[in-house]
């Protein structure tokens, strides 16, 4: 093998010899092959940590020479060689992306001597073409972002540099691009160049905020695409502000999608030690959210559909609230905040007496075999109620006072039967019982001065093969022969 110095003396003699022909006009086949070549060179580490200004010199000067012919043709559409000028282009772009792995001070060079510049300006070109669908315009558009990538990793300066000369248009193109796969690249690029100073800029620089809406549709359309779904989550969330204005652009669906990815974010921070990225902020925002719209759920016993928007975000508003209130201690200031509890248990009482009207979503069923599939969004909403209001009563004895005073005790030991379109509601019933009385003598008077009727529904029991039978002061379960 070649010492690293001999191999950087050949790659310059070619590499200068291309630049030349290009100059002529000459956009010849065999210098794509030459320049695959030093794309191979390029992958092995010496070769990388070897190379001399005078390389990228020349690929400057072969990809500026690329950005001419294809501003050319985009002006008078009749260059025959644009087809192998774009092959060209992508081989170069492949050049430049293994030149940096790992490799800092190519990097440096690269940014140095202009590269971001004319990428940016041929990844700017290229979608005007409308040639998106030819392989070598395809290929070369993909390759120049994953340029961009490979030259923003590790390397602050870089990343600066891709976020000046791309931000915000480029990226707007970037996500709007019809190519999954340039998409995905795309969105890795920004994901390497945000930071906490970045996201503000988008607050305030035009096309900022559209970009970050823009991202939210990209994670409702694109679920699977990791990319967008981490910017929004460790970066976006960071800010209240930002998601506050974002809140306001979106539509219902949209909305629906940023509460999903807030409830995930919150869930996997509950699971390990580390804090949620959440802002206390953000926390208000979405209480105050649920609060001004939490009655439009009602809607739902009604709608046989299931398919009320703004019914599913009060749902998803509710899911998030349940779990900053459950033991997370940045967002425990929720147990005092507005008139959340007082919101939650008026809204209890409506539901409960919804269910009692009609035969509807709300209403409980102990047969099983008539339940609502659990794919109807309200299955679960009244036991998550319950859930939030044992929450923000824990170790908390003004909201277990105002639940009292809001004659909440016994509506929450009404809810303790089974009920087929709330799993676990008795548990949950128990669990709010146990945070309601715990401490609280007026409370557990309450529950001391109310009388033992017996079993207050005795069907959900007999359809299981039960019954309860009251011998010497006591309830007794007993089986029973099934009714036909």
């Amino acid at each position: 093998m070649a010492a690293p110095c001999v191999v950087m003396s050949e790659l310059v003699v070619k590499l200068n010899k291309v630049a030349e022909s290009l100059k002529l006009g000459d956009f010849d086949q065999n210098n794509a092959v030459i320049l695959q070549n030093v794309t191979k060179s390029f992958r092995e580490p010496n070769c990388r940590a070897s190379a001399v200004k005078a390389v990228f010199q020349s690929l400057l000067q072969i990809l500026s020479r690329s950005f001419d012919e294809i501003h050319a043709f985009y002006r008078d559409d009749n260059r025959r060689s644009l087809d192998t000028c774009l092959q060209l282009t992508a081989e170069c772009f492949r050049c430049q992306r293994n030149a940096c792995v790992q490799c800092a001070r190519n990097q440096c060079l690269m940014r140095d001597l202009g590269f971001i510049d004319v990428t940016t300006r041929i990844l700017q070109l290229l979608p005007r073409l409308q040639l998106v669908q030819t392989d070598s315009a395809l290929e070369a558009f993909r390759c120049g972002i994953q340029f961009l990538g490979n030259l923003a990793v590790g390397n602050q300066d870089c990343k600066d540099d891709i976020w000046k000369h791309t931000f915000p248009d480029t990226f707007l193109n970037l996500l709007d691009h019809s190519d999954e796969k340039a998409v995905a690249y795309g969105s890795m690029v920004l994901f390497t160049c945000l930071n906490g100073e970045k996201v503000g800029e988008m607050l305030v620089i035009e096309g900022g905020q559209e970009l970050a809406v823009r991202l939210i549709r990209l994670c409702r359309k694109q679920p699977e695409l990791d990319w967008a779904v981490l910017i929004v989550t460790q970066h976006f969330l960071k800010c209240a502000e930002l998601v506050e204005k974002m809140y306001a652009k979106l539509n219902n669906q949209e909305r629906i999608t940023l509460l999903e990815l807030i409830t995930a974010e919150l869930g996997e921070a509950g699971v390990g030690t580390q804090e949620s990225a959440v802002p206390v902020r953000l926390a208000e925002f979405l209480a105050t959210c649920f609060q001004d719209k939490c009655k439009v759920v009602l809607t739902l016993a009604s709608d046989s559909s299931a398919a009320n928007e703004e019914a599913l975000i009060v749902i998803r508003l509710l899911d998030i609230l349940c779990e900053m209130t459950s033991d997370q201690k940045k967002f425990m200031f929720l147990q005092s905040f507005s008139e959340l509890l007082k919101t939650t248990v008026e809204l209890l009482k409506e539901v409960h007496l919804t269910g009692k009207e009609s035969k509807n979503i709300f209403t409980p069923t102990h047969n099983f075999s008539e339940m609502e599939t659990v794919s109807h969004p309200a299955v679960g909403f009244k036991a998550r109620l319950i859930r939030l209001i044992g929450n923000l009563c824990h170790n908390n004895k003004e909201n277990q006072n105002k639940v009292r005073e809001l004659d909440g005790i016994a509506l929450i030991l009404d809810s303790c039967s089974i009920d087929g379109n709330n799993p676990f509601i008795n548990q949950w019933a128990v669990f709010a019982v146990r945070n309601v009385l715990e401490q609280n003598k007026q409370n557990q008077e309450i529950l001391m001065a109310m009388e033992r009727r017996g079993v207050a529904d005795e069907s959900a029991l007999r359809e299981m093969g039960f019954g309860v039978e009251e011998r010497d002061g006591q309830l007794l379960l007993k089986p029973i022969k099934k009714e036909t």
